[in-house]
């Protein structure tokens, strides 16, 4: 459930939405603001990218990918 959740773009608006909201209620400056929402942002794409690059490598381990095309190689079983 948390893979699904920290590799959604929903999810990592809805925080940088959050923080960004706290910082101005807390009459943080806009410079700092606008640092803050690109580090949180940047974060997100990060760790959306190695969730799913270890959620390709796992596929790929166990045949998850049959038949289908993975950076122009068709993977397919073959029964011995």
């Amino acid at each position: 459930m948390w893979k699904e959740k920290l590799s959604s773009r929903k999810f990592w608006n809805a925080i940088v939405g959050f923080v960004t909201a706290i910082l101005l209620a807390l009459n943080v400056d806009n410079l700092t603001v606008q640092q803050v929402t690109l580090v949180v942002g940047a974060l997100g794409v990060l760790i959306a990218y190695i969730i799913a690059e270890g959620m390709v490598d796992k596929a790929r381990n166990t045949d998850i990918l049959e038949g289908i095309e993975v950076e122009g190689t068709v993977h397919y079983k073959t029964e011995d």
